[in-house]
């Protein structure tokens, strides 16, 4: 086997290196490494016999650890490869940050931030074709999980957008990303689609929308989102679905059309501090929440005008705010009411889209569309992939009976 008797500090002497911690590492690594190539072609260095694999020479492979950039010469086999373990592939995501951050880097628009990470992670230098090679595994991957044909029929979708910044034309301007997800008949959930555009208009959606239907995306009954503009028409006109409206962003927006509590005049009157009157968010609140607590669509529908109606005398701007919301508030009640806490609301995608901005807040200022859509479909992979290691979202059972108990309400709400 390979000689082991020689001292490590005295290899590392006669290597001659500055960084002792650097030499150390480097030293310790090659020895496992021949060690390792030792037990796989039965023999060490230079010992003969009638079972040995022979040797052909190394490759190098730089190694960025946090010690810096460590210069590794990998055994090669003339039958077979060897490639050690411990120099795995970084993970999808990973692999994306590295990339976007070296196009940052490159492009000029590198932060102090920026630069602490790439420092942290071990690079001390990087060269366009570097970065290029990089990038086109990657975009090999995200793309072909992003175009992908979509199979089967997709009874809910949801869709919601996150900004993010990026370069154009020496300025620096917001771009939309929108992620759509959806849950078929077997009550599985993927990521099925991204989207980059300028805006949230109605021609931006409609595309995105008729691109998912091109991939083979059919069989949406019920849309879930936030009010963005234009996306009930482009549903209307791609899907011909009912459209859920976020009944939390509902909620805050409703809200806002209640006056402030007053601020107490204690400390003018010098009177004992109290506590300001809740004023009447609470109640207006609770009382909207009451709609959600009926068992059927009929009910809420019932509840929602009769609260409407008792609000309008002082909350005018309210009550029209209730009367032209109705059905897309409550659309979700026409299915199935053991779906109901997954579909009232986009919780489920907004989830996902915090997951992103995190990987994106580390890059700050994208260079271009193509790094956002390489990262953020990294990050969309992995968690794709996540999902498929899961249990259903949504039970067989219950898929199978969607929407069965309210399906008269269904006409009404797509109108």
């Amino acid at each position: 086997m390979t000689d082991d008797t020689m001292p490590l500090l005295d290899a590392l002497l006669k290597r001659g290196g500055g960084d002792f911690m650097k030499d150390l590492a480097e030293e310790v690594l090659q020895r496992l490494m021949a060690y390792d190539i030792d037990g796989r072609i039965g023999a060490g260095r230079y010992e003969r016999n009638d079972e040995r694999t022979t040797r052909n020479g190394y490759r190098e492979r730089p190694f960025d650890t946090r010690l810096g950039t460590l210069d590794l010469k990998i055994p090669k086999l003339r039958k077979g490869s060897y490639f050690p373990g411990f120099l795995e592939p970084r993970r999808t995501t990973e692999q994306a940050l590295v990339a976007v951050i070296q196009e940052a880097w490159i492009q000029g628009v590198s932060t102090r931030k920026v630069d602490d990470l790439v420092q942290a992670m071990g690079l001390n230098g990087i060269s366009k074709s570097q970065v290029s090679e990089l990038c086109k595994g990657i975009d090999v991957r995200v793309n072909s999980f992003l175009d992908r044909p979509i199979t089967g029929d997709w009874t809910y979708l949801w869709l919601d957008a996150t900004y993010l910044k990026v370069r154009e034309d020496g300025r620096i301007v917001s771009i939309a990303a929108i992620i759509a997800t959806g849950v078929n008949t077997d009550g599985r959930r993927e990521i099925l689609g991204l989207g980059l555009g300028p805006s949230e208009a109605t021609v931006f959606w409609l595309g995105f929308l008729r691109g998912l239907e091109k991939r083979g995306l059919k069989g949406v009954k019920l849309v879930i989102s936030d009010a963005h503009e234009g996306l009930k028409a482009a549903v209307t006109q791609v899907f011909k679905a009912s459209w859920q409206r976020c009944r939390v962003h509902f909620m805050r927006n409703a809200l806002a059309y209640v006056p402030p509590p007053a601020i107490p005049r204690c400390c003018a009157s010098r009177e004992p501090w109290q506590a300001p009157p809740k004023g009447q968010h609470q109640m207006v609140a609770a009382a909207i929440r009451t709609v959600f607590m009926q068992e059927t669509q009929a009910a809420a529908s019932k509840t929602w005008r009769q609260v409407a109606d008792q609000l309008r005398p002082r909350l005018p701007k309210l009550a029209a705010l209730m009367d032209d919301a109705e059905a897309d508030v409550i659309a979700f009640m026409a299915f199935s009411k053991s779906h109901w806490p997954k579909l009232h609301s986009t919780n489920p995608i907004e989830r996902l889209n915090k997951e992103v901005k995190r990987r994106a807040d580390v890059v700050g200022i994208f260079p271009n569309e193509a790094s956002i859509r390489r990262l953020v479909g990294a990050v969309l992979l992995e968690q794709n992939d996540e999902w498929q290691l899961q249990h259903r979202y949504m039970t067989l059972e219950t898929m199978t009976t969607r929407g069965d108990d309210h399906a008269a309400a269904l006409p009404q709400i797509a109108a």
